[in-house]
């Protein structure tokens, strides 16, 4: 999926209108697999129905947000290989498409949503609140905002103004239950005295993601909203909005809403940004192919059929439907992300590997000097190390024997080889391959016939000239290592064993 193009498939909703989502990530520390997921859902549904995909960032946080993440998402979006109809770099009928610089909006909504009686001031302390709400709770009622400024006379606002208070705006929630269809949980209700008045502006005046979130999608004209079931408990306060801003004129219609599973790490805990495997960087840092990640995160979810795992996002998209998103929590697991990477790691060309192989066989993360390194040997190995690596991080290891003066002898390794007896077998082993011709099979025969002599079967024989050859007692095809590794450096590192031996 590498810089492919985005399939852009003409199946309609049974609306017959095409649907338009958006991805609204905040610019804050690196990106979060979770965060992905949402990304990956939104993306295949608007181009599974041929519709249009905004990409908007929310940094009203200045506290928390930063040009370097802001820089960072776009980037690993690019590396993922998403596009986006409207948004950052490509612009569009909404710009602007960053909520820092649409700030003007949010101040004329709010103000429209006070006069039309949608939302009043608060004038409540934070001392009040909590005050009130252990009262609340000490007598087994809901905790939360309680109406106190809801319907404050003229006399009563002068009274707290002339005390030096400042208020923050609330929305007025109806006073009645609340129900919507989830696409993926189906009819929920909620019932008022769960859902109170809300903040929707600070009292210095900058808005909240209460207000800002659902005013941009009516003004960008979100069809469907797909996020997070962390957010659930925030949607009816949203429809109430949505409501109000539709009898003022700002907004046309309601969107449709979708709340994906929670993603659940280590003891079924909510998968959080401190967790380490909750960073996309760590993908990108050892090597993990953007398909075989999105391959991995779209089952946390969602299947493409009962008995398959392993698919091209192409497929992924002609297939995604979100009514077949499943509402349990996903547990994220590693081992099969790493083993789903593998498999798409297989299913590349030998060009296409070796290329992308490229930053891990050179500084930092290669140990030899630029000048050892050998195209034309890395392309002799890489059809073999192309089977054996899990994420492209691992050819380093794997191929280091390559192009180091000599090898990085990982010493549990030598001990578990070099047994009693093993010297014998090296110094025969030595003379039948430097009898040898230089070829795989050759190579075999002589070290089969070496252990033979010395009663030991082809597995129990290789393991001593392994180690003394690439310092490890797993790796490559031996023998394909050997012919790639040429005749003088192979008996030059076994008469290095033999001597260590000797020695010891």
């Amino acid at each position: 999926m590498v810089n492919a193009p985005s399939p852009k498939l003409s199946a309609p909703l049974d609306q017959g209108v095409p649907p338009r989502v958006r991805f609204c990530p905040s610019p804050t520390g690196n990106p979060h697999v979770g965060l992905v997921r949402t990304a990956l859902f939104n993306w295949a549904f608007a181009r599974h129905h041929g519709g249009t995909l905004v990409f908007r960032i929310e940094d009203t946080d200045a506290a928390r947000d930063s040009e370097e993440s802001y820089n960072q998402l776009l980037d690993s979006m690019r590396w993922l290989g998403f596009d986006w109809d409207e948004g950052p770099e490509v612009g569009g009928p909404h710009a602007p498409y960053r909520q820092s610089q649409r700030m003007d909006i949010y101040k004329d909504v709010a103000e429209k949503l006070l006069a039309g009686g949608y939302a009043y001031h608060c004038y409540c302390t934070t001392e009040e609140l909590d005050t009130r709400r252990d009262a609340a709770r000490a007598a087994g009622k809901p905790s939360g905002y309680d109406g106190h400024c809801r319907d404050l006379t003229a006399e009563q606002i002068a009274a707290y103004e002339a005390e030096g208070r400042t208020s923050i705006v609330r929305f007025r929630m109806p006073d009645e239950a609340l129900t919507f269809t989830d696409l993926v949980r189906g009819e929920l209700t909620f019932q008022p005295e769960n859902v109170p008045d809300y903040g929707i502006v600070r009292a210095n005046g900058a808005p909240l993601y209460t207000l800002v979130n659902p005013v941009d999608d009516a003004l960008m004209e979100i069809t469907h909203v797909l996020r997070g079931e962390d957010l659930l408990s925030s949607t009816p306060r949203q429809i109430a909005l949505y409501k109000a801003l539709i009898e003022l004129g700002i907004a046309k219609d309601t969107p449709a809403f979708g709340h994906l599973p929670y993603v659940m790490g280590e003891g079924n805990k909510k998968l959080s940004k401190r967790d380490p495997q909750a960073s996309l960087n760590l993908y990108r840092e050892r090597g993990f192919l953007p398909e075989g990640l999105l391959n991995y995160l779209s089952l946390l979810g969602w299947s493409i059929a009962e008995d398959r795992d392993i698919f091209s996002i192409e497929e992924m998209v002609a297939a995604f439907d979100i009514k077949d998103v499943n509402a349990n929590p996903a547990r994220f697991d590693l081992k099969k992300c790493e083993h789903i990477n593998a498999e798409h790691i297989r299913k590349l060309d030998v060009k296409t590997f070796t290329e992308a192989c490229g930053p891990w066989l050179k500084a930092p993360f290669a140990p030899w000097a630029p000048e050892s390194f050998d195209g034309e040997q890395f392309a002799a190995i890489a059809p073999h190390a192309q089977t054996r690596v899990t994420v492209l991080s691992e050819i380093t290891a794997n191929v280091d024997f390559l192009f180091l003066d000599e090898p990085a002898t990982d010493e549990a390794s030598w001990a578990k080889a070099m047994k009693e007896g093993s010297d014998a077998l090296l110094i025969t082993a030595r003379a039948k391959l430097a009898a040898a011709e230089w070829n795989a099979d050759a190579l075999k025969n002589a070290i089969l016939t070496a252990g033979e002599e010395h009663g030991l079967k082809l597995g129990k024989a290789q393991a001593p000239v392994r180690v003394a050859v690439t310092g490890r007692t797993i790796g490559l095809p031996l023998f394909e290592s050997l012919e790639i590794l040429g005749r003088e450096k192979t008996i030059a590192r076994i008469d290095a064993a033999l001597a260590r031996l000797a020695a010891a």
